[in-house]
């Protein structure tokens, strides 16, 4: 039994104790309370003092950049497979630009001279001259690397001049496939043969790594 003072009952004794305990529990929480809303604050005003500068270096970032306009987008796409096969046509060793995986098959030089013949299924009639008449007239013309590599180049610079020389309005003009007995945008005409030497592209691909190479759009970025 707790010790009582003189004259003090047990109930007001017990009394007095819980009001102690009580007036300690909201002192204790009324403390926690405002910690918690000082943190609150200082979270307030550091998010406050973020947000401006946030904003700045959003308005700081580039708006983006317009759609190419549809002779500029064939024009990127033809460079940029022209791209790739000259770089093939540069880097691939001249000892082995007669290699074949079959007999059957195109050797590496005839792979890189067909696409580029072919381009000019798109590049003469763009320029009003006739169709070619032959699929690949420089396959028993041109055999050297050096000349490999400067014909490719040049097959595509030439297309790649006729399609600026069109503009929008001109790829939007329309010929007659002798081959294929349609009208055909010149546009149109011109992704056909992008696409074609994107196949022998990745044929050449196989031809590197049969070899024991890495193609160059392959290879690490300096």
């Amino acid at each position: 039994m707790p010790c009582l003072a003189e004259g003090e009952t047990l109930g007001r004794a017990v009394r007095l104790k819980g009001s102690a305990l009580s007036q300690g529990g909201r002192n204790g929480g009324s403390e926690a309370m405002t910690k918690r809303m000082m943190l609150c604050g200082v979270v307030l005003a550091v998010g406050m003092a973020v947000l401006p500068a946030v904003a700045q270096e959003a308005a700081k970032k580039e708006a983006p950049k317009p759609a190419a306009s549809p002779s500029q987008a064939v024009l990127d796409q033809w460079n940029d497979i022209g791209r790739k096969l000259i770089a093939m046509a540069e880097d691939f060793p001249e000892d082995k630009y007669e290699y074949k995986p079959k007999p059957e098959q195109r050797s590496f030089r005839e792979q890189l001279l067909h696409a580029s013949d072919a381009n000019y299924f798109f590049t003469n009639p763009a320029t009003g001259q006739k169709m070619p008449t032959e699929e690949d007239p420089s396959k028993n013309k041109l055999k050297s690397k050096a000349e490999v590599v400067a014909f490719v180049k040049k097959s595509f610079a030439d297309g790649a001049a006729a399609i600026k020389a069109k503009g929008d309005s001109g790829m939007s003009e329309t010929i007659v496939d002798p081959y294929g007995n349609r009208q055909v945008r010149l546009g149109d005409l011109a992704y056909e043969l992008i696409e074609h030497s994107g196949e022998h592209y990745g044929q050449l691909v196989v031809y590197y790594r049969v070899n024991g190479l890495v193609p160059p759009e392959s290879r690490p970025k300096k």
